[in-house]
Protein backbone atom coordinates (compact mmCIF):
# COMPACT_ATOMS: atom_id res chain seq x y z
CA UNK A 1 0.00 0.00 0.00
CA UNK A 2 2.67 2.73 -1.21
CA UNK A 3 1.84 5.84 -2.39
CA UNK A 4 3.67 8.50 -4.41
CA UNK A 5 2.03 11.44 -5.21
CA UNK A 6 2.68 14.30 -4.07
CA UNK A 7 -0.73 16.12 -2.93
CA UNK A 8 1.42 19.13 -3.94
CA UNK A 9 1.57 18.58 -7.62
CA UNK A 10 -1.06 20.45 -9.69
CA UNK A 11 -2.85 16.94 -11.08
CA UNK A 12 -3.45 16.05 -7.44
CA UNK A 13 -6.48 18.48 -7.68
CA UNK A 14 -7.66 16.79 -10.62
CA UNK A 15 -7.67 13.40 -8.95
CA UNK A 16 -8.85 14.83 -5.00
CA UNK A 17 -12.34 13.36 -4.33
CA UNK A 18 -14.07 13.99 -0.62
CA UNK A 19 -14.35 11.62 2.46
CA UNK A 20 -17.34 10.27 1.09
CA UNK A 21 -15.90 8.18 -1.87
CA UNK A 22 -14.36 5.64 0.65
CA UNK A 23 -17.83 4.67 2.51
CA UNK A 24 -18.69 1.72 -0.06
CA UNK A 25 -15.25 0.13 0.31
CA UNK A 26 -14.86 0.75 4.29
CA UNK A 27 -18.68 -0.34 4.23
CA UNK A 28 -16.74 -4.00 3.26
CA UNK A 29 -15.09 -4.11 6.73
CA UNK A 30 -16.81 -1.73 9.11
CA UNK A 31 -20.87 -2.38 10.13
CA UNK A 32 -21.78 1.20 10.58
CA UNK A 33 -20.83 4.05 8.54
CA UNK A 34 -17.38 5.61 9.03
CA UNK A 35 -17.94 8.57 6.95
CA UNK A 36 -19.26 10.48 10.42
CA UNK A 37 -16.68 8.74 12.27
CA UNK A 38 -13.67 11.30 13.70
CA UNK A 39 -10.64 11.05 12.84
CA UNK A 40 -7.80 12.53 14.65
CA UNK A 41 -4.13 13.62 12.55
CA UNK A 42 -0.88 11.60 13.55
CA UNK A 43 0.83 15.01 12.15
CA UNK A 44 -1.35 18.02 13.09
CA UNK A 45 -3.73 16.58 15.37
CA UNK A 46 -6.24 18.46 13.79
CA UNK A 47 -10.08 16.51 14.47
CA UNK A 48 -12.40 15.92 11.28
CA UNK A 49 -15.13 13.54 10.30
CA UNK A 50 -13.70 11.21 7.37
CA UNK A 51 -16.54 12.42 5.11
CA UNK A 52 -14.20 15.90 5.35
CA UNK A 53 -10.79 14.37 4.14
CA UNK A 54 -9.27 14.18 0.65
CA UNK A 55 -9.28 10.84 -0.61
CA UNK A 56 -7.61 9.89 -3.75
CA UNK A 57 -9.02 6.73 -5.51
CA UNK A 58 -6.84 5.73 -8.07
CA UNK A 59 -3.56 4.80 -6.35
CA UNK A 60 -3.48 0.71 -5.39
CA UNK A 61 -5.64 1.28 -2.33
CA UNK A 62 -7.79 4.32 -1.25
CA UNK A 63 -5.67 7.14 0.51
CA UNK A 64 -7.12 9.29 3.09
CA UNK A 65 -5.46 12.66 3.73
CA UNK A 66 -5.86 15.11 6.55
CA UNK A 67 -7.35 18.47 4.60
CA UNK A 68 -5.04 20.08 7.37
CA UNK A 69 -1.57 19.21 6.90
CA UNK A 70 -2.37 16.72 3.31
CA UNK A 71 -0.96 14.29 5.87
CA UNK A 72 -2.22 10.25 5.09
CA UNK A 73 -4.69 9.66 8.32
CA UNK A 74 -5.57 5.95 6.74
CA UNK A 75 -5.07 3.51 3.23
CA UNK A 76 -7.54 0.91 3.02
CA UNK A 77 -7.37 -1.81 0.16
CA UNK A 78 -9.27 -4.72 -0.75
CA UNK A 79 -8.44 -7.33 -3.56
CA UNK A 80 -7.58 -11.10 -3.99
CA UNK A 81 -5.77 -11.64 -0.92
CA UNK A 82 -8.15 -9.73 1.28
CA UNK A 83 -9.11 -6.33 2.94
CA UNK A 84 -6.01 -4.37 5.01
CA UNK A 85 -6.32 -1.20 6.35
CA UNK A 86 -3.68 1.06 7.84
CA UNK A 87 -4.68 3.66 10.47
CA UNK A 88 -0.88 4.58 11.58
CA UNK A 89 -1.81 7.98 10.70
CA UNK A 90 -5.10 8.86 12.55
CA UNK A 91 -3.86 9.27 16.60
CA UNK A 92 -7.25 8.52 17.28
CA UNK A 93 -10.87 7.43 15.55
CA UNK A 94 -14.13 8.00 17.25
CA UNK A 95 -17.52 6.71 16.07
CA UNK A 96 -20.11 7.37 17.72
CA UNK A 97 -22.48 4.90 19.68
CA UNK A 98 -25.92 4.43 17.99
CA UNK A 99 -28.59 5.16 20.93
CA UNK A 100 -30.79 2.02 21.99
CA UNK A 101 -34.16 2.50 21.04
Amino acid sequence: MTIHEDPSTEDAADRRLDGNAVAGPLAELFAIDLTVALATCGGCGGTRPIAAHTVYADAPAFVVRCPGCSGVVLRYASDARGIRLDLTGASLLTVAVPARA
